[in-house]
Formats: C-alpha cells, sequence, structure tokens
C-alpha cells in the first residue's frame, strides 16, 4: 500500500512527524511518499496544490495529511491561499464523506468544557458532506448590486446548491455507519429558511423510507443542534449534515472531548480511498514551539488502518496505546491539568511508541 505524507504548514510538520513513526513501528509494510502542500508548496511551485503533489495523491492507496494556511498568505488571492489546497484535493479525488469522531476518554473528561456528568462516555459520529453546497457553488464573486436594499452598492455572494445524488450517497453512508453503532441518526438541516435544506430534508427521508426503515432518524434544525450538543450532547450518535453546518458542528463537538486536537478525521471517496488528517488546523502561533498535541493526528492514522487499509487490529493497538498514554498521566498543554504531567509534541509521540512497543510510558522525558 502506497501512502502519500502531506505535512503541510504550521505544526502540519511536526504532528505529521510522531505519526509517521508511529507508523514505522506497526510491522506493517507501506510504501510512503512525501510531497509539500499549502503555503509551503506555493514558496517553492507557486501553487497549493501542484500537480506533482495532487498526482502522488491520485496514485497513493491513503494520504495521511497534516494542516495548512499560514496569516502571511491572506493577501494572496483567493486560488493561491494554502487552504485551496485541502478544498482542491477533496474535489479532485472525489472525497465527499468526512467522518469526524468526538468521542470523550474517561481520562480526559475533566479537561471538557462541560461539566464530566455531560459528557462522559460521549461518542459521537459527526458525518459531514465535503464536496458540495456553498463552500464550492457556483456562481460566486463579487458585483454592484442591481437590487435588494442597496442597488449600485458592492456586494459579495456565494451560491448554496445541491444535487440529489449529492444529498442521496451522503444520506446512505450515515445509515450504514448507524447500523454498525445504535442505529439513530440525526440530520441536520435549515429547512424552515433555506430551501437547500428543504429539498435536503425531503430526500434524507426519502432514502430512510426505501431503506432503512430500521434506523431511528431525526431531522434537527442546526441552530437547535448546535444548542443540544452543549446542552445533552450524549443524546446524539450520528450526526450527518450539509458542509459548511458540518464543519462548524464539528469543532463545536471537539471541544466537548477536551479539546480539538484530539480529533481525528477521515475524508473517503466511494471506495473507501481517504484522506486522514486532524480536525485542527496549522496553529501558526505555535509552531515550531514542540508543544502541539500530535494524537489526533495519530488517531488519525488509526483511521486509515482501519477504513482503507483494512488493518483493524493495528488500528486498535494504536487506539489502545493513545488510552495507555492518557492513563499514565501524559499531557500536553491543550489537555494538561493540575497532576498531570505536561509533555511536548515530540515526547508524547514517543509516549505512543512506548505503549505500543511494551515499555515503560512513565520514562518518558519532558520535552
Amino acid at each position: 500500500m502506497k501512502i502519500a505524507i502531506l505535512p503541510g504548514d504550521g505544526i502540519g510538520t511536526e504532528i505529521v512527524a510522531e505519526a509517521v513513526k508511529v507508523m514505522q513501528v506497526l510491522d506493517l509494510r507501506f510504501e510512503t511518499e512525501t510531497a509539500l502542500v499549502g503555503g509551503a508548496a506555493y514558496e517553492a511551485h507557486g501553487h497549493p496544490l501542484p500537480e506533482s503533489t495532487l498526482q502522488l495523491a491520485k496514485d497513493a492507496d491513503a494520504i495521511l495529511f497534516g494542516a495548512v494556511g499560514d496569516w502571511k498568505y491572506d493577501k494572496l488571492e483567493r486560488a493561491l491561499r494554502p487552504e485551496q489546497a485541502i478544498l482542491g484535493l477533496r474535489k479532485h479525488l472525489g472525497l465527499f464523506a468526512n467522518f469526524r469522531p468526538a468521542l470523550c476518554y474517561p481520562q480526559l473528561t475533566h479537561a471538557s468544557s462541560l461539566k464530566p456528568e455531560l459528557v462522559a462516555g460521549l461518542d459521537i459520529l459527526i458525518i459531514r458532506e465535503l464536496t458540495g453546497d456553498i463552500y464550492f457553488g457556483q456562481p460566486r464573486g463579487r458585483r454592484t448590486a442591481v437590487d435588494g436594499q442597496f442597488p449600485g452598492a458592492e456586494e459579495a455572494f456565494d451560491t448554496m446548491r445541491y444535487s440529489r445524488p449529492e444529498i442521496e450517497r451522503i444520506a446512505h453512508v450515515a445509515f450504514q455507519a448507524a447500523r454498525k453503532r445504535s442505529n439513530k441518526v440525526t440530520s441536520v438541516d435549515k429547512a424552515n429558511v433555506l430551501e437547500t435544506f428543504q429539498f435536503w430534508k425531503d430526500v434524507v427521508t426519502e432514502v430512510h423510507a426505501a431503506h432503512y426503515p430500521d434506523v431511528e432518524l431525526q431531522h434537527m434544525y442546526v441552530d437547535n443542534a448546535a444548542m443540544q450538543l452543549v446542552k445533552a450532547p450524549k443524546a446524539f450518535d450520528v450526526v450527518f449534515t450539509g458542509n459548511m453546518f458540518g464543519d462548524i458542528l464539528s469543532d463545536e463537538a471537539a471541544m466537548l472531548t477536551g479539546s480539538i486536537g484530539m480529533l481525528p478525521s477521515a475524508s473517503l471517496d466511494k471506495n473507501n480511498k481517504g484522506l486522514y488528517e486532524p480536525s485542527h488546523g496549522s496553529a501558526p502561533d505555535i509552531a515550531g514551539k514542540g508543544v502541539a498535541n500530535p494524537l489526533a493526528t495519530i488517531l488519525s492514522l488509526a483511521m486509515m488502518l482501519r477504513y482503507t487499509l483494512q488493518q483493524p487490529a493495528a488500528a486498535e493497538r494504536v487506539e489502545a496505546a493513545v488510552q495507555a498514554v492518557l492513563s499514565a498521566g501524559l499531557r500536553t498543554g491543550d489537555i494538561w491539568s493540575e497532576g498531570t504531567t505536561k509533555v511536548g509534541t515530540q515526547a508524547m509521540g514517543d509516549a505512543v511508541i512506548a505503549a505500543l512497543t511494551g515499555k515503560t510510558i512513565t520514562t518518558i522525558t519532558k520535552s
């Protein structure tokens, strides 16, 4: 199996390095190749997603991705900004289904912003449609308004749109995922205001009735879903929604678990080829300081092993190693609390490797 390694920008290089170290001790055969992406690729090649990087991603069986972006690129035209790399990969590779598990480990219940009793045992799977919606809809741009309250004024516009096949395929993914969990799905929309999401709701209802009557389906407006996630998060199991709402809700759910630094993700095509990345960004403010949490990236590796590489036993080993490290009391700064040991990026990666190889985790030194 060939894995494309795309570290990207900011802390991306640091956290991906730790995941690669973990990969190398799994006694599995992988061919890996590393390439530039994002701001690093723009500096070297004048584009955030060079053709060579895109071709590598197409040829690979799976992609391990870090993060892209830096404030210094904000003045570039939009097509050249680092974030266009991840959007381009999703589009060109057909990565339409984004899996973002929000799981609160028992050791981190006190790191959550909510009361421990609200998040203890939390295990939500958010499935976000990834290649449609307002992020990709056309037309978009800027123009002089010809109507509205201020005709003649400069305005900007984007287009929210979904086709029936786009909604049907993500609905199938969500219902099939629910069958492997608790047989409960919450479809999140804004059907009371947006025609796009009335259509979404209608199509989801049809797919459910025709194919998954055994799965419990609940429809919920996005504003209510955002409130319920912090009021009663354990009432959810599988949550699925469109691109923009999914982007927002999955980050909200991340904080329930203690830190977005703990949240992995998988972006899959119709054949389960995937791009695996932490849910957080490039964090340029802490890049190079060795303090970033690599666990989301390491857990993303576990998702890669499970979903694309068909190595569930190896995935379980990695997840168990992460649990062991947390049980040993090691914490990066984002999940640290009184009574635990604060370590840096590399030491956390080393601790996971120690757990995988049967060494004593507590001997890992601070860094």
